[in-house]
């Protein structure tokens, strides 16, 4: 996704409304990656210059990964929004193939999607703000829905994309497996992308972030206990196990062995 151009305004803080795009308590850093949406929320059509001149027609939609300085301006024909892209269900990759997505909001899910957005728009900032961190969410996994819908119109969303990004965070977790802290949050924010998205990117493949680690570490603690340097209890803990007795009873469900049992026959062998 193409990062936002330095000379691009901000946005608004949580409590201003009177910047180009219609706030809200997004529950993220404000300097993370965004999905850029026009809405024309007028009666009349719009003129819009997006690469190329659009005539939006009422309700109509234009998804950008970012809008030009001079584009950023709301009037009462058009709503802008961003969406940060950590919380939208989708890869960078797959986002950055529908960034230059014009919509019709005449029917179907896009129309569903403009009549939200156009309500929210039209919605006094003290009411979106009420509506707190939950608003935002369910406007991001509307659009998620949008964007989805659009990959799946394309037959992008087994994209070679998502191959890729699920091979980067294997490999940033093999990377971090002594850390304590690893976690599908952490991993997620690593990657900009959402926790759900992570999740659908494992069960693709059979399994889960949670299994996926706890293998990766038995491994690495089989293979550290064979050289039996260490104490099992130090070994577990250094590779992120906090139970010393959690981590034998995993050992022995996956391997039909304990770990001292596996030392002890390492010792032998060697």
């Amino acid at each position: 996704m193409p990062e936002t151009p330095e000379h691009e305004p901000s946005g608004t803080a949580p409590g201003d409304d009177s910047g180009p795009f219609i706030n809200l308590p997004w529950p993220t850093a404000g300097d993370d990656d965004h999905l850029y949406l026009a809405v024309n929320v007028s009666d009349e059509p719009v003129l819009f210059p997006h690469d190329s001149l659009l005539r939006l027609e009422p309700g109509d939609i234009v998804i950008g990964a970012a809008f030009r300085p001079d584009l950023l301006s709301r009037g009462e024909n058009l709503a802008l929004f961003r969406i940060p892209l950590c919380l939208l269900d989708a890869s960078a990759a797959d986002l950055y193939e529908v960034s230059h997505t014009h919509l019709s909001g005449r029917s179907g899910l896009t129309s569903l999607v403009s009549q939200f957005l156009t309500a929210l728009a039209r919605t006094p900032l003290h009411q979106r703000l009420t509506g707190g961190r939950r608003l935002a969410l369910n406007t991001a996994d509307l659009v998620a829905l949008l964007v989805g819908d659009v990959l799946q119109t394309r037959g992008r969303r087994s994209a070679p994309g998502a191959h890729e990004m699920l091979t980067r965070i294997q490999q940033h977790i093999q990377d971090n497996l002594m850390d304590p802290d690893l976690a599908p949050e952490s991993i997620a924010r690593a990657h900009h992308i959402s926790v759900r998205y992570l999740h659908k990117l494992f069960q693709s493949g059979g399994t889960t972030v949670s299994a996926w680690i706890r293998q990766r570490r038995l491994d690495a603690c089989r293979a550290e206990l064979r050289a039996r340097r260490r104490t099992v209890a130090a070994v577990a803990h250094s590779w992120g196990f906090a139970s010393p007795s959690h981590f034998s009873r995993l050992f022995r469900q996956t391997y039909g062995i304990t770990p001292k049992e596996w030392q002890a026959t390492a010792a032998s062998d060697a």
